[in-house]
């Protein structure tokens, strides 16, 4: 029978012990998947970062009744919880940086309870499917949140996995998982968990026999017999492995499956577990990148700094000498890992994955868990089951992989979420953002909106790689904040699976030279956004939050929000010569606006990159679907003064209106 008991002794130890059918239960006991994956808002929050379940002032569940002391779903304001509201005139700013800076280092003290309690938060924003950062047991956190702290790996970020059958206990039990997507299939909010199938946490030693000195050629420095510390870095040829690490980070293990008989001990916190996963075959052993971009053998075998890369398999070649995708040998590891991913749909209900790193997986072994997981989850009456993969760098790399590999949208294309950070500031022509959508015919597509269905927007997130570290609001220099709104409408209401980082409705606003300072707490703690600690931020009357709420309550109403086709109108400001907004002298002050098209319906929709002065200006409108002395409504705007009025269709450019747009605004008429 399956377990779900909460304690590690009553856990499975290896795939042999996990009987999978024992978990799939029928059909109809399955959340089902959604009609459509782009008409979702998507919402990625780092779990250790996000809740603790202790905030004051939060929400019962829709029939008012408290189940929990600090359950919030559904309406009315409960007492009890310990943390209070931030106020920014009392508490922002007065932290310490250094200490509070180096708390953000550390384990933080989120939960999946503290998550659950949210999700009326989330659902009042208009979030329908929550991505949660890793939740699978880490390296040596296998203690208290203190204890946890204190560790050489510190990965509170989820991506250093230790067992892959067992939640961390820092973030909860399995059981917790369980009852959150529940909780949340009840209030009609997906779930997508964050997975790694490229590596594992760094469970083992390396026995290096090469290199004395750093890429940099800065010192490693000495071992207690003073013997220089040598760098296993990738070269192309396998290092010796010294053995599997303890929970106290020794290398104390053989290296290789363990006999329990004589290292009882090793359960649940050493080594690697499940089982299977301890044979050595299981890893590359090739050293950390070095090389990230240029050297396909490297950033594919190589380990990400101390997180050890996962040996997938191989490709036969075809008759060029080049891999063929369709003849890929898996590993045994490989086929472990999509079991065990299995397990967690069965067993938790999960209706998506973000599959990290896939830049760093070979295809066939990409398109192999595609297949399988997707063949799975249609098992069980998953029929759309979403697999986001974390595809860096170009679009048309980025959508030749989607080809190729049968994953269902792709995550992390730069030029994607440059141009939606600096467009709304004002430092990017308006045509670089929306051409990005426009060219359907390079992927093979005849559609409109092919591109915009597989590609999730965001411009906040966890890393920002190749972009500062530093929140959209964190900005000071460009006024980030002032252009929040507007940034946030243009992600929201254009092509693509929108998608919310946690904190952003809040005006998060880190800055800093590391990771941590895009990852601030929500529920204060050590940690708090704009250098705070001990105050929560679930904030449902901030102007950020609240105008994102009505953006996206509009956004479920309008089927052109979400499903139309899309185009960049022209501008004029005397209502004669015509021309695409465009940045001039450096930056661009101007509307921005575009038409969102389904069938014969129009929505004329405009932000505003001048933080400073409303602006009125003619735009072109479809002139086929306008008779002129027609009148267009304005059924949203940031100021609410414009909402209800109307502009006329005037023959200018084929039609036009004339619209104003509120200083760092969005309006949309119909």
């Amino acid at each position: 029978m399956p377990i779900d008991h909460a304690t590690h002794d009553q856990l499975e130890r290896s795939l042999d012990e996990l009987d999978l059918n024992a978990y799939v239960r029928p059909r109809e006991q399955y959340y089902p998947s959604p009609d459509s994956w782009p008409d979702q808002i998507l919402y990625f929050l780092m779990l250790d970062r996000f809740s603790n379940g202790k905030e004051r002032g939060t929400f019962a569940d829709a029939n008012g009744a408290v189940r929990d002391a600090y359950l919030s779903n559904d309406g009315a304001r409960v007492a009890g919880g310990e943390t209070p509201l931030f106020d920014r005139a009392r508490d922002a700013y007065r932290a310490d940086r250094a200490t509070w800076a180096s708390a953000g280092g550390e384990w933080c003290g989120g939960t999946l309870n503290g998550l659950r309690t949210k999700l009326g938060y989330l659902k009042r924003l208009g979030v329908t499917a929550v991505w949660a950062s890793p939740v699978f047991k880490q390296v040596q956190q296998t203690f208290d949140v203190a204890r946890a702290a204190s560790s050489p790996t510190n990965s509170y970020h989820g991506y250093g996995i230790q067992n892959f059958l067992d939640v961390d206990p820092a973030f909860g039990t399995r059981q917790d998982l369980k009852v959150l997507v529940a909780e949340a299939h009840r209030l009609g909010i997906y779930v997508i968990l964050d997975i790694i199938l490229n590596h594992a946490g760094d469970v083992f030693q390396y026995d290096p026999d090469r290199y004395r000195f750093r890429k940099d050629n800065s010192p490693l420095g000495t071992n207690a017999r003073g013997e220089p510390i040598l760098d296993a870095r990738w070269d192309g040829r396998p290092y010796r492995v010294l053995n599997y690490r303890d929970a106290s980070g020794a290398a104390t293990l053989p290296f290789g499956r363990l006999d329990l008989n004589t290292h009882g001990n090793a359960w649940p916190n050493d080594a690697i577990w499940p089982a299977e996963l301890q044979a050595a075959g299981t890893f590359s052993g090739q050293g950390r990148i070095t090389d990230w971009d240029s050297n396909e053998a490297e950033y594919l075998d190589g380990d990400f700094e101390s997180l050890k890369d996962i040996n997938h398999g191989y490709h036969d070649l075809d008759g060029e000498g080049k891999k063929d995708i369709g003849r890929f040998h898996p590993s045994p590891a490989f086929m472990h890992l999509c079991n065990i991913y299995k397990f967690w749909i069965a067993f938790a209900d999960i209706d998506g994955y973000r599959v990290d790193t896939v830049k760093h997986m070979e295809p066939g072994a990409t398109r192999l868990f595609a297949s399988a997981i997707h063949e799975f989850a249609q098992r069980v009456g998953k029929e759309r089951f979403f697999l986001l993969g974390e595809i860096t760098g170009g679009r048309t790399p980025a959508f030749e992989t989607l080809q190729l590999t049968g994953l269902d949208a792709a995550l992390g294309i730069d030029d994607v979420a440059d141009k939606l950070e600096y467009l709304p500031k004002g430092y990017r022509d308006a045509e670089a953002y929306f051409n990005l959508f426009r060219n359907s015919w390079e992927v093979g597509k005849d559609s409109h909106v092919w591109l915009g269905q597989h590609l999730v927007t965001m411009f906040d997130d966890h890393d920002k790689v190749g972009r500062p570290k530093r929140r959209f609001a964190g900005d000071k220099d460009n006024r980030g904040y002032e252009f929040l709104i507007p940034a946030l409408a243009l992600n929201l209401t254009t092509l693509g699976v929108p998608c919310l980082y946690y904190g952003t409705e809040q005006g998060f606003d880190g800055d800093g030279d590391n990771d941590r300072f895009l990852r601030e707490c929500m529920f204060g703690g050590a940690f708090g956004s704009l250098q705070s600690t001990g105050r929560h931020f679930f904030n449902e009357q901030h102007e950020v939050y609240k105008t994102v709420a009505g953006i996206t309550d509009l956004v479920k109403r309008r089927i052109e929000l979400r499903r139309g086709r899309q185009y960049l109108r022209q501008i004029s400001a005397t209502g004669d010569a015509f021309s695409f907004p465009h940045m001039i002298g450096g930056q661009m002050r101007a509307v921005v606006p575009w038409s969102r098209l389904f069938d014969d319906r129009e929505l004329v929709l405009a932000i505003n990159t001048d933080a400073d002065n409303a602006l009125a200006v003619w735009v072109t409108i479809d002139d086929s679907l306008h008779r002129t002395g027609d009148r267009l409504t304005c059924i949203y705007a940031t100021d609410p003064a414009l909402v209800g009025g109307t502009v006329n269709v005037e023959a200018r450019n084929g039609k036009t209106v004339r619209i104003t747009v509120p200083a760092k605004g969005f309006v949309v008429y119909e």
